[in-house]
């Protein structure tokens, strides 16, 4: 699972995310964001399943960042961390879906607690695999390739790039993705970008060819083909069926 710790106090923000990283193995990826603007950037990108927030951030304040996940679909586990105990801004997070509201200063270890113990009731306890359960070689190395392109795939992936990281050779990955996924390599990075895509589109702030170079395509035709093969209309359609 991923988590991002948002914080313009670097000392909170890295303290809280090195805390988590030594005291549980439930996150493999924790981001962290200095600014409001960062922390969406992160989130559309990567959507991690946990957002812990500050309330007054730079550029873009935490409530700004929740206005934004909730226009982009996306609803994480969103616990705000903040030094302000005014009902207004408590009021206006559970608008936006928060699900803790706490107050600084607060030890790690109770916010830890706090994020195992809403992960917990959302997505289950994370499970101990026993020897009799643990993934076979080959559906591991497809897992290992999906988590390679989640968190490469704005940058000039291919399949020998890909394979050549898990040690393997490009034939073999490109068969184990067939037979896995249903789906060549290449058109399972496509409907990865294009996914991510949708999330810039729907929020309308950036012009069609930046969100192409945003999520890894370098020729904005090339683009919006693939964009209309995948979801059936083009960019422009799309994003004006959001406004």
């Amino acid at each position: 699972m991923k988590l991002l710790v948002a914080d313009d106090e670097d000392t909170i923000r890295k303290g809280v995310a090195k805390y988590i990283r030594l005291h549980t193995n439930r996150f493999d990826k924790v981001y962290e964001a200095q600014t409001g603007q960062e922390a969406i950037d992160l989130i559309l990108k990567y959507q991690p399943e946990v957002v812990l927030l500050d309330v007054q951030m730079p550029i873009k304040t935490g409530i700004d960042v929740m206005k934004e996940m909730t226009k982009a679909g996306l609803n994480p586990i969103t616990i705000i961390l903040s030094g302000y105990d005014e009902f207004r801004f408590a009021q206006q997070a559970m608008k936006y879906g928060a699900t803790e509201y706490l107050l600084k200063p607060i030890r790690a270890n109770d916010i830890l607690n706090c994020i195992l113990e809403h992960t917990n009731e959302k997505y289950g306890a994370e499970e101990i695999t026993t020897s009799s359960e643990k993934q076979t070689p080959v559906t591991y190395l497809v897992k290992e390739a999906q988590d390679y392109i989640a968190e490469h795939y704005t940058e000039n992936l291919s399949l020998a790039c890909v394979a050549d990281i898990l040690g393997i050779s490009s034939g073999y990955l490109s068969t184990i993705f067939s037979q896995n996924l249903n789906c060549g390599f290449v058109d399972y990075l496509n409907s990865v970008r294009i996914d991510r895509a949708c999330c810039y589109l729907e929020q309308n702030y950036l012009k069609t060819y930046e969100v192409a170079y945003k999520v890894g395509f370098h020729d904005e035709k090339y683009f919006s083909k693939v964009f209309k093969r995948i979801v059936g209309m083009t960019p422009r359609e799309y994003r004006l069926r959001q406004i």
